[in-house]
Order: C-alpha cells, then sequence, then structure tokens
C-alpha cells in the first residue's frame, strides 16, 4: 500500500536514548530540558529566535486570534485546512472568505482590501503547501488599514522566502509539528513573532497565563508540550537533511516523468526556497480527478483531495461563493511523497497517472 504520506521514524533506540533523559530527570512536561534544548536546535536551524513551540499547531492560531482579532472580522483563506476556519469561529470571531490566486493557490492579495469593513481586525492566511503568500502586498494592506497579519505556516518548516524564514513575517506565524509533517514531535506545533511583547504575551497565553507559580500576566490556555513530544523531535532533527534531500527526489522525480498536459503542477512564489512538502496536481476536472484517483486506488496507491471541499462551503460556516477556491478544490489532487518510496513505486505512480488520457 503506498499512502499520500508516512511519518518519518528515527532508530527507536534514539528516541529511547531522548526519552531516557526525561526519565531520569523525573520531569514530564513544563518545558524540562530536552523541550528547551530542541527549541535552541530550532533556533538555529530556522535562524529565527522567536519561537515558542507548543502541543500542537492550532492552539497557536487560537491564542495568535485571541490576542488580536479582538471577536471582529478575520479576513482569510478559503483553500486550507479545516483548522484555519474553526480557529476563527472557536475564538467567536467571523471568517470573511477572499478567493485564492489560480496558480499559487495562496489567498487572492488582489481581493482582500475590497472585503475589509469597519470590523475587520485581522488578516489570517495560509502559506498553502508551502508555497508563501505575497507578503508583501498584505504586510502593505494591514498597515494601511491597521489590521494585524497572522500566518498560518503549518506546511512551511524550513521554507525561506527573500532569504528569510517564512516564520518571520507577519505579526504572528504558526506551524506544525503533526506527525505527518516534513519536522514532526508526533503531534506538535510552534508560534513565532519578532515583537518581543507579543512573544511574551504569547508564551504566558500558552502556559495558563502564569507569571512564576503565584501570579498571572493574564488569561491564559495549556498549550504546553510534553517531554515526550520533545524526545521525538530531538530524534526526528539530525535526519532533517536527509528528510529534504530525499523528498526533493521524489519531487523531482513526478516533475521529469508527470505528463503535464494531463495535471497542472503547483506555480511556486518567486524567491521562494521550498521545502518539499507536497507535491499537489490540477486535473481539468473533477470527473477526470476521480478517474485517476480510482485506478490508483485499485492499485492500492492512496493520494488525498487537499483541500476538499473548499472552507466556504462547509456548513457551520455558511460562507459565500469563492469560484476559483471551489473549482481548485474540486480538482487538486496530492501525490504520494515521502521518504522511502521507492522508484519502482514512483514509476507505478507516474505509468498509472499519465495512462489515464
Amino acid at each position: 500500500m503506498i499512502n499520500v504520506t508516512k511519518t518519518f521514524l528515527p532508530p527507536i533506540e534514539e528516541y529511547q536514548l531522548q526519552v531516557q533523559r526525561a526519565w531520569d530527570n523525573a520531569w514530564l512536561t513544563n518545558r524540562g530540558e530536552l523541550i528547551l534544548e530542541l527549541e535552541e536546535k530550532l533556533k538555529s536551524y530556522l535562524n529565527s529566535d522567536n519561537i515558542i513551540i507548543t502541543n500542537n499547531g492550532t492552539i497557536p492560531l487560537q491564542i495568535a486570534l485571541k490576542l488580536l482579532a479582538n471577536n471582529g472580522e478575520v479576513i482569510t483563506t478559503p483553500f486550507s485546512y479545516v483548522a484555519t476556519t474553526a480557529a476563527i469561529l472557536w475564538e467567536n470571531c467571523t471568517p470573511v472568505f477572499v478567493d485564492i490566486d489560480e496558480e499559487y493557490l495562496t489567498i487572492d492579495e488582489t481581493k482582500i482590501e475590497a472585503a475589509i469593513t469597519e470590523k475587520t481586525t485581522a488578516i489570517l492566511a495560509t502559506h498553502v503547501f508551502g508555497n508563501p503568500c505575497n507578503i508583501e502586498a498584505i504586510e502593505a494592506l494591514a498597515v494601511k488599514h491597521k489590521l494585524k497579519v497572522i500566518y498560518d505556516a503549518a506546511h512551511a518548516f524550513g521554507v525561506k522566502y527573500n532569504g528569510q524564514s517564512i516564520f518571520d513575517f507577519g505579526d504572528v506565524s504558526t506551524c506544525s509539528f503533526h506527525a505527518t509533517k516534513l519536522f514532526h514531535t508526533a503531534e506538535g506545533g510552534a508560534m513565532f513573532s519578532k515583537d518581543k511583547t507579543l512573544l511574551q504575551q504569547l508564551f504566558y497565553s500558552h502556559n495558563f497565563g502564569h507569571n512564576g507559580s503565584l501570579d498571572f500576566h493574564g488569561l491564559g490556555i495549556n498549550g504546553k508540550v510534553s517531554e515526550l513530544q520533545g524526545a521525538m523531535g530531538l530524534a526526528v532533527f539530525p535526519y532533517m537533511d536527509h528528510i529534504i534531500s530525499e523528498r526533493k527526489k521524489v519531487v523531482d522525480f513526478y516533475t521529469d516523468n508527470l505528463d503535464f498536459s494531463l495535471v497542472k503542477p503547483i506555480k511556486l512564489r518567486e524567491n521562494t526556497e521550498w521545502n518539499y512538502s507536497y507535491y499537489p496536481v490540477v486535473f481539468d476536472s473533477e470527473e477526470k480527478l476521480l478517474e485517476v484517483q480510482k485506478v490508483l486506488n485499485n492499485n492500492q496507491i492512496f493520494p488525498r483531495r487537499y483541500f476538499y471541499p473548499s472552507l466556504n462551503r462547509i456548513k457551520f460556516v455558511n460562507g459565500s461563493p469563492m469560484p476559483i477556491s471551489e473549482s481548485i478544490a474540486s480538482r487538486i489532487l496530492c501525490l504520494p511523497l515521502y521518504v522511502g518510496l521507492e522508484e519502482n513505486e514512483l514509476n507505478l505512480i507516474v505509468s498509472l497517472l499519465n495512462s489515464c488520457e
């Protein structure tokens, strides 16, 4: 069976060595030695001093919205994982969808200003498949209209834009360290902010609002990460170059061998150093996608329809029509991509897809 992704697992002995440290310290949570070490390693790797590791990738979105959105309208993309929109609603804000760019698949920055009202407080945009939004245009709009910017960078670990970490942009950027992601802690995530005052707010907000053991800065929630998650992160971390290199080989194989008269690949934004996180292809029609998916499934190959349906179509959202997002969501399929995908398996995937004329 070939699934769309497969969790990278380091040798279990290496994970056990890290877990043993937690056992020896008798310290399993509340920012122990392993999490502090992992944060330092990630700061160096990502060239960012502004990281707070969390227990998953959704809590950072919720905390950022709680601190910055003030129960207002939040302009966002309909083409993302459901957590992006769900976090907005969960924090008693109102999602206002703006359609996406047909090539980059990120929010269409040229349509944002028309959606801004006196109730708008923030923009929450997703770097889709690790492909950066038009950061400069969004920043200009945010400054002009005094809005906060939150980036859902769940897919963007290690991505650089104009030579900078993608996490350096926006008031807050968030990431997922879920087991399916490039770098993972089994479950986990992170939040970033270059604003030191805001970073401190993010920090105490993920720790019940604590200021020491007996005082409180303010309202908080439990976003803390365990030492067992830290152990996984420390065991995975030494393999990052290998992970990216092996995924690049898969991406290059698809790019060199797929018949692009049948499918269209994602277009990466200029000046992007990508991380090879996904390999999405867009078909001419949903019917063609379903035909190809059936052929692949019959051969025990299971790509996935990221992201379907378009979030404006979800019942609890009741969003207005988003024609480009709805069209792309109905026609896009992510092909299998992970470390350990063999060339014979790739040949099978490509040959089956190319034969579906």
